[in-house]
């Protein structure tokens, strides 16, 4: 059945200014880490896709690695881009990256600069684009010059396969530096994108988002859920077919007793804001609009709905932030290293 969008799908999200350059992105994005490989049927990709697009999200976040296997979520992807968005492109904000291990080798991962094209080259040809939107260097590459990379980088965006470049998982030293090359370039650093929850604050402690707002760099956090502990899926115990079980990303030892009774009791506050805990983690993460948009994944359409109901209430008090902060961090939960790549 031919898809035809939501005509209201505009009113139904905010849209962020993406620090000083002019583009705007939603509030909440779609991130396709997860459950866009071939070990899904595309048949649910594409309705989380739809869904997204129906209700605002334009942003929509690929690397060349995501799957499994690596590369198969640009493909499915790319087939929804010609079935499903034909004559959207224009409306859709479109974002890859490349840093992680893609083919045999010593040129096939990292952040060499024929590296970098290459991977570019092989994402556009498997989405079937002329350009993405964003162009990122995933990870923080300690064995080739900062300004190879970012050289790569400008060169990606002169030749006209992006139009800007991101950062993802640089920590905050290196991201001044990273920055600072690319405005001696002429190819301003756009976005960082970071992993940052109620459970994963290295962005803090590391003075990451002080960084972003003093260069005017916009910001997209990834697994603003947790992997998904920060929803109602692990209240109860474990449920067979999740993260924890196909020990996919999350660590099933994460979810001991200890750290579970502490997520019900951040459950319990969700829902004195008329929130599910899924919603109140996403807009803990966009409060006080430092953060541009939080990147979302989901196994299904009703996720997707689930998450961008967060945007409907952004606004904490100190006692509930205080509370948080007690459940997440100050009782222990916050169990996650400092997740930038390398020094």
């Amino acid at each position: 059945m031919r898809y035809t969008p939501n005509p209201d799908r505009y009113q139904q999200m905010v849209y962020h200014k993406c620090g000083n350059s002019g583009l705007k992105l939603p509030a909440v994005s779609l991130g396709l880490w997860h459950n866009f490989g071939d070990d899904k049927p595309h048949n649910i990709k594409q309705q989380i896709c739809r869904t997204a697009f129906d209700l605002g999200i334009t942003h929509f976040d690929l690397a060349n690695n995501y799957g499994p296997p690596p590369g198969t979520a640009e493909q499915a992807f790319g087939r929804i881009l010609k079935e499903d968005f034909a004559g959207l492109r224009d409306e859709l904000n479109i974002s890859t990256k490349a840093g992680y291990d893609m083919w045999p080798g010593p040129y096939g991962e990292w952040g060499s600069k024929k590296y970098l094209i290459a991977s570019c080259d092989q994402s556009l040809k498997r989405m079937g684009l002329d350009y993405v939107d964003i162009f990122y260097s995933h990870r923080f590459d300690p064995n080739t010059p900062l300004e190879e990379t970012m050289q790569a980088l400008d060169q990606i965006v002169r030749s006209g396969k992006a139009l800007y470049v991101g950062l993802s998982s640089y920590n905050s030293r290196r991201t001044k530096e990273a920055v600072a090359i690319l405005n001696d370039l002429g190819t301003p650093c756009l976005i960082h994108q970071p992993s940052y929850s109620m459970l994963n604050r290295w962005v803090e402690d590391d003075g990451l988002i002080d960084t972003l707002d003093e260069l005017g760099v916009g910001s997209i956090v990834f697994s603003p859920l947790a992997q998904g502990m920060l929803t109602t899926k692990y209240l109860n115990d474990i449920p067979e077919g999740s993260r924890a079980t196909q020990h996919k990303s999350l660590n099933p030892n994460f979810l001991s007793n200890e750290n579970l009774e502490k997520i019900r009791s951040l459950n319990t506050i969700a829902e004195s804001r008329g929130q599910t805990l899924a919603q109140m983690a996403i807009a803990w993460v966009l409060k006080k609009g430092r953060i541009t948009s939080a990147l979302i994944g989901a196994s299904r359409p009703e996720q997707v709905i689930d998450c961008v109901g967060a945007i409907n209430n952004l606004d904490f008090t100190d006692a509930e932030l205080a509370e948080i902060d007690h459940f997440a961090t100050d009782g222990g939960l916050n169990i996650w290293a400092r997740s930038a790549e390398l020094d």
